[in-house]
C-alpha cells in the first residue's frame, strides 16, 4: 500500500511550511515515528515523523515552501526492510602460474620530450591602450599583471581585475556564499521591521546595583540547588518577579493595541528570549505572577531545554504580554531592544560590570547592570514607562522586602 504523507498543521494561523532538511534519502527504508524531515514554519522548526514503516519516496526538495495538507512524500508500506550486508566470502586464491624461465629483455622507456616553452613576443606584458589607462588610474605597474591576451598581452579585463598590492598580503580567501534564510528567520525579520515601522517605539534606561541579589544567590544558591533537584538560582527569576510586580503597578505596560482599542490583561504571561540552534526563540512563561522563584526557574529551564533540543512548539511561543531579553549573556553592555509585537513593552538586561558609584556620599565599587525598557509610546506614556523601570530597579535593589515578603528562605522554599 502506498501511503501519502501530508504536512500536518503546526497551528491555526499557519498556512504553509518550508522543508528545511530531509533526514532521509529517496528510497530509504524508514521506521514508523522515525523523524524524516525538519520543517520550518514562521514560528518554529518542527520534526516530521514517519506515519508508517516502509520505503520512502520524496516529493519535495529542501527549501520548498509547501502548503499545510500537501503531500511531501510517499511511503510504500509493502516495502521490505533491506537485510544487513553479509560479509563477503573470501575469494578462493587462484593458483599461481609458474613464471617462465626464459628471460625477456625489457625495453628501455623512451624519454618524453619536454613541452616547448611559449614564445615570448613584443606583446608579452604589454597593456592595450585601454588597459594602460586603467592601470595608470590604479597606479599598478604593468609588470605586476599577468596578461591573458594573445601573445601575453594585458587586456582591459586583466586591468579591471588587477588589485593593487599596496603592501597588503595576497592569496587569502575572498569567497562568498549565498543561502536562503529559513522561513523562521524571514518571519523574525519581517516582524522586527514591522515593529520599527508600525509602533512609536521609544527606549528609557536605568541602572541596577546587583549587590543585594548577588548576596542572596551566594548565600542560598547551594541550598536551593540541593533542595530543588539541581535547579540553579539565576538572575532571571528575580527579574521576572520584579517585572510582574511592576506590571501590576503600571498596567498600561501590560496592554497592547488592537486597532482603535486597548487590550489590558490582568495576568502576566512573560516571554523569555532564549537562543536555540535555529536562532532566537521566545517561549512564554504563563501566569508568571503566580509562580514562586522555584516555579519560574523550573519553567525557564524546561523551555530552554526544549528550544535547545529543537522540541519547542508553536503553543510554547504563542501569546505573551511582556518580554524579557538578556543580551548580557553575550557581553552586551547597553542596547535598545525591539518590541515583540503585538506586545507594548520589552525589558533588556545587560552584562554586569563592577563600577564606582556614590553610596551615602562615598565612592564604592559595586556590580552594576544597565537595563533598558523599549515601549510603544502610542499606548504607554513617559510617566508609566519611567515609573515601571524605576519599580523594577527598586525591587531588584531591595529584593528581600519587595519580592520575598521579608523572608528570603521562605520565598526560596528552603
Amino acid at each position: 500500500m502506498i501511503l501519502e504523507m501530508k504536512v500536518p498543521s503546526p497551528g491555526e494561523s499557519i498556512k504553509e511550511v518550508e522543508i528545511a532538511t530531509w533526514l532521509v534519502k529517496d528510497g530509504d527504508y524508514v521506521e514508523k515515528d522515525q523523524a524524516i524531515a525538519e520543517v520550518d514554519s514562521d514560528k518554529a522548526t518542527l520534526e516530521l515523523p514517519a506515519e508508517m514503516s516502509g520505503i520512502i519516496t520524496l516529493k519535495a526538495e529542501e527549501g520548498d515552501a509547501v502548503a499545510v495538507g500537501a503531500v511531501v512524500c510517499l511511503i510504500d508500506t509493502d516495502g521490505v526492510k533491506p537485510a544487513g550486508d553479509a560479509p563477503a566470502a573470501p575469494a578462493a586464491e587462484a593458483p599461481k602460474a609458474e613464471a617462465p624461465k626464459a628471460e625477456v629483455k625489457a625495453e628501455a622507456p623512451k624519454a618524453t620530450p619536454a613541452p616547448a616553452a611559449a614564445p615570448t613576443t613584443y606583446a608579452s606584458g604589454t597593456p592595450s591602450p585601454a588597459a594602460r589607462k586603467i592601470l595608470d588610474e590604479k597606479n599598478i605597474a604593468p609588470a605586476t599583471v599577468s596578461g591573458t591576451g594573445k601573445g601575453g598581452r594585458i587586456t582591459k579585463d586583466d586591468a579591471v581585475n588587477a588589485v593593487p598590492s599596496m603592501g597588503t598580503p595576497t592569496g587569502g580567501s575572498r569567497g562568498s556564499e549565498r543561502s536562503k534564510l529559513s522561513m523562521l528567520r524571514r518571519k523574525v525579520a519581517e516582524r522586527l521591521v514591522a515593529a520599527k515601522n508600525e509602533t512609536a517605539m521609544l527606549t528609557t534606561f536605568n541602572e541596577v546595583n546587583m549587590t543585594p541579589i548577588n548576596q542572596i544567590r551566594n548565600e542560598y544558591k547551594d541550598a536551593f540547588k540541593a533542595k530543588h533537584g539541581g535547579l540553579g538560582l539565576g538572575f532571571m527569576s528575580f527579574f521576572t518577579k520584579a517585572v510582574t510586580r511592576a506590571l501590576q503597578l503600571y498596567p498600561d505596560v501590560n496592554s497592547m493595541m488592537d486597532g482603535d482599542y486597548k487590550i489590558a490583561y490582568d495576568f502576566a504571561d512573560i516571554s523569555i528570549a532564549v537562543s536555540g540552534p535555529k536562532g532566537l526563540m521566545v517561549p512564554v512563561v504563563r501566569n508568571a505572577e503566580l509562580l514562586t522563584f522555584r516555579g519560574i526557574e523550573a519553567e525557564i529551564k524546561r523551555l530552554a531545554l526544549r528550544a535547545r533540543d529543537g522540541q519547542i512548539t508553536v503553543d510554547d511561543m504563542t501569546g505573551g504580554t511582556f518580554t524579557i531579553t538578556n543580551g548580557g549573556v553575550f557581553g552586551s553592555m547597553l542596547s535598545t531592544p525591539i518590541i515583540n509585537p503585538p506586545q507594548s513593552g520589552i525589558l533588556g538586561m545587560h552584562n554586569i560590570i563592577e563600577r564606582p558609584i556614590a553610596v551615602n556620599g562615598k565612592v564604592e565599587i559595586h556590580p552594576m547592570m544597565y537595563v533598558a525598557l523599549s515601549y510603544d509610546h502610542r499606548i504607554i506614556d513617559g510617566r508609566e514607562s519611567v515609573g515601571f523601570l524605576v519599580a523594577v530597579k527598586e525591587a531588584l535593589e531591595n529584593p528581600v522586602e519587595l519580592l520575598m515578603n521579608g523572608d528570603a528562605k521562605r520565598a526560596l522554599e528552603l
